[in-house]
């Protein structure tokens, strides 16, 4: 199998996890043509939470097998709690039950959060596996790091949601993984952010060193910036805390603007960085419009709705026609401009040329 290196590094890092560490399913249900809410509660009948490690375990489950049935399960783990995984989560929990209506069978699902940690990561993914899921769907690039190395031995179909460059987070080439890339074009929201302001001279950085897709994006906008002589200072965090003192870094050394590209550490900060931005009179640009829901000033990027329900269908195909057929990862298209119009009357920033750019979307803010 290729990436077999790399699957045994991830696995000889996980493998000291404690298994004592409990485990929160989020949500759940067992969807007959039923509806899910944004959180991927099936408001079906028989409706089952999981409050422990163990999800409920279906004996006509089938790991990885293609043959038709009525029953499938499948896990959604998301790496942790944040409007842009909450978003992608609801997608497919929604797409999952059109899905199950539009076929007349039934899809199962637990949504779970590893809470940012590798080692609950590995957890779910365990027991996912010991309970015979047809499928798992991970969200983010560590959640589906680890769900490649849980899947291995069964081959158990691994469909990943939002990783932004699948080949430097070595998911490709692996027989039973696939999934959905919210790959940005750093180059266009650079181009956004100089031509809003095209004074420009600083450029402020942040993003945190623990998040692979930032690693690609970050280096793109450097390379961007001085080609187009623009300056720019980087600031990182690892915690909540830390990226709250980034942003206050930042302020104090003058930037014009500041840029994050689809970072979950940043993203879990956004609600309280944004202010402090705003006040200062800095618009952030970010990787996608769940930021700029929670505060940030614009994005050009992905709809994570869309997204989500896409990597749904992608699992559908997997669990029942097999995974010969399909390409290492499906890049999602991007091109939607996302302005948080609060953020814009605080920055008294016009950003009327943004829609001679691409399509408009104007949002406002809110905490989910």
């Amino acid at each position: 199998m290729k990436n077999q290196a790399f699957m045994k590094k991830v696995l000889a890092v996980t493998a000291a996890a404690a298994m004592g560490l409990s485990l929160t399913a989020c949500s759940g249900g067992a969807a007959s043509g039923s509806g899910s809410d944004s959180s991927g509660a099936s408001s079906a009948s028989g409706a089952t939470s999981v409050q422990g490690a163990s999800a409920p375990s279906d004996s006509s489950s089938v790991s990885g097998g293609t043959a038709a049935k009525d029953t499938y399960k499948i896990a959604v783990v998301k790496q942790m709690d944040h409007a842009s995984l909450d978003e992608i989560a609801g997608a497919v929990t929604a797409e999952l039950d059109v899905i199950a209506e539009e076929n007349h069978i039934t899809i199962e699902y637990e949504v779970y959060s590893g809470q940012g940690e590798q080692t609950v990561l590995k957890q779910i993914g365990d027991q996912a596996i010991a309970d015979g899921v047809d499928a798992i769907i991970p969200i983010a690039t560590l959640a589906a790091q680890v769900m490649a190395v849980c899947a291995e031995d069964t081959q158990t179909p691994v469909i990943y949601a939002a990783i932004s460059d699948p080949e430097a987070a070595e998911v490709t080439g692996i027989d039973y993984v696939t999934g959905t890339s919210d790959a940005l074009n750093t180059d266009f929201i650079i181009d956004m952010m100089l031509k809003q302001n095209p004074d420009t001279k600083k450029v402020g950085l942040l993003y945190s060193l623990s998040e692979p897709n930032s690693a690609t994006p970050v280096a793109e906008a450097r390379e961007y910036l001085d080609s187009k002589g623009v300056g720019y200072v980087e600031a990182t965090g690892n915690t909540n805390d830390e990226v709250i003192a980034a942003a206050s870094v930042l302020v104090s050394e003058g930037v014009d603007a500041v840029f994050t590209p689809t970072d979950n550490i940043v993203m879990a900060a956004e609600m309280a960085i944004a202010g402090t931005f705003a006040e200062a009179g800095i618009p952030h640009y970010t990787g996608a419009d769940s930021f700029v829901r929670n505060g940030a000033f614009a994005t050009c990027g992905v709809n994570y709705t869309d997204l989500g329900t896409k990597t749904a269908d992608l699992a559908y195909q997997a669990i029942t026609d097999g995974m010969g057929g399909m390409e290492d990862y499906y890049k999602m298209d991007g091109g939607i401009i996302t302005v948080n119009t609060e953020t814009a009357e605080t920055l008294k920033a016009d950003y009327s040329m943004f829609a001679s750019m691409g399509e408009l979307v104007e949002v406002s803010t809110t905490e989910e």
